[in-house]
């Protein structure tokens, strides 16, 4: 088995890369809404302000968006540095998805995006507004396939594995593309995207308003993105309670983590924090049944039996099968061409042990228990973060109703303090989606472990180190140019 120190390494280069990536995507996702409906409201009103209000912020989705796509690059690219037994063993399945954002929605993007930024005098206004939302829906469409790539790795659906090949084989397309995991990731991830977007222009625009800058442009741009962003809160909200209930039947022990539920049962309680417990919550959040039973992390050690009688194998038990599907394994590569019927039996014993296949690299059940701490809290990062942004965009959308927010100076300080806790929801939701599931690359598929490269140690932290310093340098002079946009400000107004 390959070196602990080799799989840490591996799995830290590769959470640094899809970290600094999510920085990006998000406000890709809620920038191209913001900017395409104050586009849609220039064409339908024919006020030149709406207009010079797009560009603005187009300006600073088109800096988001180049920078975003060099991250999203060579994340693509570890998967065969870093994970080339991954990318072997189900490169027939995951590889799909990946091809199809490649071809179709990256060159949907980049066709749009061009006519977008370049077209204003060239074509009508119709065209353009038209080329505005469809570079907004080529990037959602980028996501959903990436997201149908990880929900596949959360619920692997739609394959087989074929001995010969010693690869899982896609067998049902259509079962990967609505996989349920991947519908809720999807509508979960893209809304978040239009939280960040809308902090992030209702945060600089009460800077606008703090410098006395702008006014009108600054109310306007608070306006339409307060407006998106609560759309998009309460769309997060229900995607996160479909999320729960797929969490609750295709990964408990993620849900057991994220809850710190040592021992099960019905009517299990929610954790508010530690100590603080409200019954029946939790039951009613992962089955929308308050008697409904959530096995706690004992349970799914030790095996349990749900009130309806269904046995749940112990950890034990699943990696004695796995042993014994690995065994199986091995003796039909071996017997294939010299015996075909010992081989024959060796696979009928394979088949009937292959769901358990991944647990036989599994050494002790203490293995399978996520690291506790860090998913529970995540996840209380993610929801109370997620809350207080909410409130923050409700305030903020009646004070502008009102007039009253260019005279709330400690309003516009919140908001505009509030632009990094947007990005610490979302990567917190990203810890408690991925932490949650460690030690599985591909749940109950394929452990971490077993899915690394044989590379050296030495390799994989010297590029850690050195992606450290190229992504810190991509951040900084996104900062930068960010910046100093802003502070020249838009061509709307002087007052």
């Amino acid at each position: 088995m390959v070196e602990t120190a080799l799989v840490n390494w591996s799995r830290a280069q590769f959470a640094l890369t899809a970290g600094y990536h999510w920085i990006f995507v998000p406000l890709t996702l809620g920038l191209a809404v913001i900017m395409a409906t104050m586009e849609t409201i220039y064409v339908i009103k024919k006020d030149e302000f709406w207009k010079q209000t797009a560009k603005f912020w187009m300006k600073l989705f088109g800096i988001n968006f180049a920078v975003g796509i060099a991250t999203g690059i060579i994340l693509e690219f570890e998967f065969g540095t870093n994970w080339s037994n991954y990318s072997w063993f189900v490169g027939d399945i995951f590889g799909a998805p990946l091809a199809i954002e490649g071809i179709f929605a990256f060159f949907m993007e980049a066709t749009f995006f061009a006519v977008m930024f370049f077209g204003w005098d060239k074509v009508s206004k119709k065209v353009h507004l038209a080329s505005t939302w469809l570079t907004g829906i080529g990037a959602a469409i980028s996501a959903v396939w990436i997201l149908v790539a990880n929900s596949w790795m959360q619920h692997p659906v739609g394959m087989e594995f074929n001995p010969d090949t010693v690869r899982h084989e896609m067998v049902d397309f259509w079962a990967l593309v609505l996989n349920p995991v991947a519908i809720s990731k999807f509508f979960h991830s893209v809304f978040s995207g239009w939280m960040t977007g809308s902090i992030f222009v209702i945060g600089i625009s009460c800077w606008y308003l703090l410098k006395k800058r702008e006014t009108r442009f600054a109310l306007a741009s608070i306006r339409v993105a307060a407006i998106v962003g609560i759309i998009g809160t309460f769309a997060v909200m229900f995607s996160g309670d479909q999320s729960g209930i797929h969490v609750a039947e295709y990964q408990p022990m993620k849900l057991a983590a994220a809850e710190g539920l040592e021992d099960g049962g019905t009517r299990a309680p929610f954790s508010i924090v530690p100590g603080v417990e409200v019954p029946g919550v939790l039951s009613i959040l992962a089955t929308h049944d308050i008697n409904g039973y959530v096995p706690g992390i004992n349970d799914l050690l030790n095996g349990y039996t749900t009130p309806d009688g269904t046995v749940h194998p112990s950890a034990n038990d699943k990696i004695e099968r796995g042993k014994v599907a690995l065994e199986a394994f091995g003796e039909y590569r071996r017997l294939k061409d010299s015996d075909p019927v010992a081989a024959a039996d060796a696979r009928k014993v394979l088949e009937e042990n292959v769901n358990y296949f991944g647990y036989g690299y599994i050494d002790s059940p203490e293995e399978l228990v996520p690291p506790v701490p860090l998913v529970y809290w995540a996840f209380r990062v993610m929801v109370g973060l997620g809350s207080f942004l909410l409130l923050l965009m409700v305030v903020v959308l009646w004070a502008e109703w009102k007039g009253r927010i260019k005279d709330m100076k400690w309003l516009q300080w919140v908001a505009l303090l509030s632009i990094p806790l947007v990005y610490m929801a979302g990567q917190a939701g990203w810890i408690v989606a991925e932490v949650g599931r460690q030690p599985w690359t591909i749940e109950g598929l394929l452990p971490v472990k077993a899915a690394v490269s044989s590379v050296s140690v030495g390799a994989v932290q010297t590029t850690f180190f050195l992606f450290v310093a190229i992504f810190t340098l991509f951040l900084a002079i996104e900062i930068r140019i960010l910046l100093k946009a802003i502070k020249q400000g838009p061509q709307t107004e002087t007052k």
